[in-house]
């Protein structure tokens, strides 16, 4: 790992992914030399706190990048086709939480502790951060996959509105209080009521029927466990909960793999808790996963209906595992191959 200190910007350092990267560069002691936190014109010149120095937020420009080692992007995948290659340009290691390059065949889509290895081929100098619901998910079945090998997932999200952002948390938490208030509910970030509801769309419908959302998840897991072999399919539901997303999956795999198995594997898995113990009414919920770092798995029982099929529940925090933590692990990778 390289000895010197990092220089590290942040673009979209006022958002809710952006200000959770600030937390854990911090919490895992990244070694940052400078920061510079970055953003659109209208929040440059807010001031953020870091370690106890405050710094002030400039605005993005093609030339923020000069003397950045490590760039982490979360301001939406327009800023990041437009910034991101002049970052890695001006020889900044990007690292991408946007949907912009997720796709394309010369950049890297990583989650550490499935194919850490995929960051050293990345002749574009971009590292993409994939799904926050495909991420928890890939964690937990990267594990059983290795042991019986997976023939098919389908999966069921259950996520949390700050996936969507400072604006979605706001509308729940508005909506709740307009109810409760007897008042009309407005709806701006959502096409439908989120409070006590449940949407069934998270981004666009395409031509096939499935949302763009969903779509991500079949196609990015392909590519990270690098087996175009595996079927997917997955329904992807917006619920009226602040923070972390909840998943039912089930997997069908080549070779028996029996729950007890399944949990030994699991147990011994980087970035996974196993909760597990129904009779005592033991299992993640989103409220238990909320802040926290790792992936947790529950209900874990055989798929009655197939011979080799299992069900789990997988819940984990999508702004942090979902999206800062990931990041700022694919960064850890990038200085250990320095």
């Amino acid at each position: 790992m390289r000895k010197r200190p990092v220089h590290v910007a942040v673009v979209g350092a006022t958002g809710a992914v952006g200000e959770e990267m600030f937390k854990i560069l911090a919490q895992r002691e990244f070694p940052v030399g400078n920061l510079l936190p970055l953003a659109s014109a209208r929040s440059a010149g807010e001031k953020i706190t870091w370690r106890g120095e405050e710094y002030e937020v400039e605005e993005l420009t093609h030339d923020s990048f000069k003397n950045i080692d490590i760039a982490l992007f979360s301001a939406g995948g327009s800023v990041s086709q437009e910034f991101a290659p002049s970052a890695a340009k001006a020889g900044a290691v990007v690292i991408d939480n946007t949907s912009a390059f997720r796709m394309d065949a010369d950049v890297p889509l990583v989650v550490p502790e499935v194919n850490a290895h995929a960051i050293r081929n990345r002749p574009r100098g971009i590292i993409a951060n994939p799904n926050c619901s495909t991420i928890q998910m890939l964690v937990a079945l990267k594990p059983l996959h290795d042991a019986a090998r997976i023939k098919r997932i389908v999966v069921s999200t259950y996520q949390a509105v700050s996936g969507a952002g400072k604006r979605a948390i706001e509308e729940l938490s508005r909506q709740t209080q307009d109810l409760f208030s007897f008042r009309d509910v407005v709806c701006e970030k959502f096409p439908r009521q989120i409070a006590f509801n449940c949407i069934p769309q998270i981004d666009v419908f395409i031509e096939n029927g499935y949302t763009k959302e969903e779509m991500k998840m079949v196609n990015e897991t392909k590519k990270i466990m690098g087996d175009d072999s595996i079927r997917v399919t997955a329904t992807a539901v917006r619920v009226p909960v602040f923070h972390a997303h909840s998943e039912s999956v089930n997997v069908e795999f080549e070779r028996p793999l029996s729950p007890d198995e399944a949990r030994e594997l699991l147990r011994s898995a980087p970035g996974v808790s196993v909760v597990d113990n129904p009779a005592a009414k033991e299992y993640p919920t989103a409220i238990d996963a909320a802040g926290k770092d790792d992936t947790f798995v529950g209900r874990i029982r055989k798929d009655e209906s197939v011979e080799n099929g299992l069900n789990l529940w997988i819940v984990s925090d999508n702004i942090r595992k979902g999206a800062a933590l990931n990041a700022v692990q694919i960064a850890e990778k990038v200085l250990e191959e320095a």
